[in-house]
């Protein structure tokens, strides 16, 4: 929805970060508003309250704070690990799944200070514009919606110089032009010598997973409980949500664990190179993946792994707040009721492997998986089974062979004449 032409009072979505920090001066010298900040504590690791300081020396006539972290954690983290999800096979959704909760939040806070516009810092090329704008117009189609980056056509450069001309504060010069975004599930960087997919990543910007040469020598071994597919303990300790995933990240990234560098299909139609820290979440969902492959039978995995992909994609394309979103997310929880257990992980020079696994509810017989005297296997009800299950196969293959080779000329006559010169058989 297009702004007014006169909003009378603003509420934007506050980071701390260049955009948003141009965006408060900005938006009250376009439409002469106010503008009340918002600040969502979803996990960021940043100073919050030097931010919300910025935020008033830079105009706003006030900055509100919510902590969220709870609530992204158990209404938002939780199901994305149920989901395995990790859109194109490599990201786990971090920023992604933090937007519609500070959309909601943002929503919820416009109707408390009776704003009749809210705002956010997302440029025109991205994919966070979406799952701001395609999530407030879905719960507030009254709330008009502000984009100044977006409307304003600025890149990194003139942000910069707006700021300088204006006496903004900010802590983003030309030497250091990464745009940063960090929440609980993880830690994305984008900018720089970053935008070029031929240029390594720089160990410069990593600070989750420290750097490569201090990464210890000697592999560390983590224990995760699960129950209904939520980790619920680390090394037999029950904790709550937001301290696991913060010591998962903090030990998990400690051994390198959770570097991504790859190239993304973003929702707008371009290709990005993307990189990101997600320890915590690549450990957790590699902890998952492999209880979920002791207590689930093949097919349910088969149809799981559709299901987990498509949620990743809802996720990513800001469709959060769908009838789809819910409805695959119901899936997920009904598969969820035996993945409970435990699942070591060995973390080690930037990898996080499942090498052991236990659960009262494991398909697993060792019985019949054993290959010693003790298997109650009958191996001899194999041979019938294997004729049976190719039986259709066989029939169906042999038919299709003779129809290929009575409708293709060519290769009848290269069979006919590689015939023609071998021997007789004897």
């Amino acid at each position: 929805m297009a702004a007014p032409i006169a909003p009378r009072h603003v509420l934007l979505a506050y980071s701390g970060g260049l955009d948003t920090s141009v965006a408060i001066s900005w938006i009250a010298e376009r439409y002469g508003a106010s503008v009340t900040t918002l600040t969502v504590d979803v996990g960021q690791q940043g100073e919050l309250e030097g931010a919300l300081a910025r935020a008033k020396r830079n105009g706003a006539r006030e900055a509100r704070f919510v902590d969220a972290k709870a609530a992204f954690a158990q209404e938002f983290v939780w199901p994305a690990v149920t989901a395995n999800a990790l859109y194109q096979g490599a990201y786990p959704l971090s920023t992604a799944l933090a937007r519609p909760l500070i959309a909601r939040t943002l929503v919820e806070v416009a109707r408390q200070v009776g704003a009749d516009a809210v705002a956010h810092g997302c440029t025109g090329k991205g994919n966070d514009q979406v799952r701001f704008d395609v999530a407030i117009q879905t719960l507030a189609p009254e709330l008009a919606i502000i984009a100044p980056v977006r409307e304003w056509n600025m890149n990194r450069e003139d942000e910069i110089r707006y700021a300088k001309d204006h006496s903004l504060e900010i802590r983003v010069t030309p030497k250091t032009p990464y745009s940063i975004d960090e929440n609980l599930w993880g830690r994305s960087i984008e900018g720089g010598i970053l935008e070029d997919p031929d240029r390594p990543a720089p160990e410069e910007v990593f600070d989750w997973t420290g750097r490569s040469d201090s990464w210890p020598a000697s592999p560390e071994e983590v224990v995760v409980t699960f129950e209904r597919g939520v980790p619920v303990a680390l090394d037999g300790r029950r904790m709550d949500p937001v301290p696991l995933v913060r010591e998962m990240n903090q030990r998990a990234g400690a051994n390198g664990v959770g570097r991504i560098d790859h190239v993304e299909d973003r929702v707008v139609g371009i290709k990005s190179r993307e990189t990101y820290e997600c320890p915590g979440a690549v450990a957790l969902i590699e902890a998952h993946r492999a209880l979920e492959s002791l207590v689930l039978p093949r097919d349910l995995l088969s149809f799981k792994s559709l299901i987990d992909r498509r949620f990743g994609e809802v996720v990513y394309e800001g469709m959060w707040f769908s009838p789809l979103r819910e409805a695959l997310q119901a899936f997920l929880e009904r598969t969820q009721e035996v993945v409970s257990g435990d699942v070591t992980l060995r973390l080690f020079q930037g990898n996080a492997k499942a090498t052991r696994r236990r659960s009262p509810y494991s398909l697993l017989a060792p019985e019949l998986a054993t290959y010693a005297a003790s298997s109650t296997f009958r191996q001899d009800a194999a041979v019938g089974f294997i004729h049976l299950y190719g039986l259709a196969n066989e029939r169906a293959y042999g038919r299709g062979k003779e129809s290929r080779e009575r409708t293709s000329p060519s290769k009848g006559r290269t069979k006919r004449a590689a015939r023609a010169i071998l021997p007789a058989s004897p």
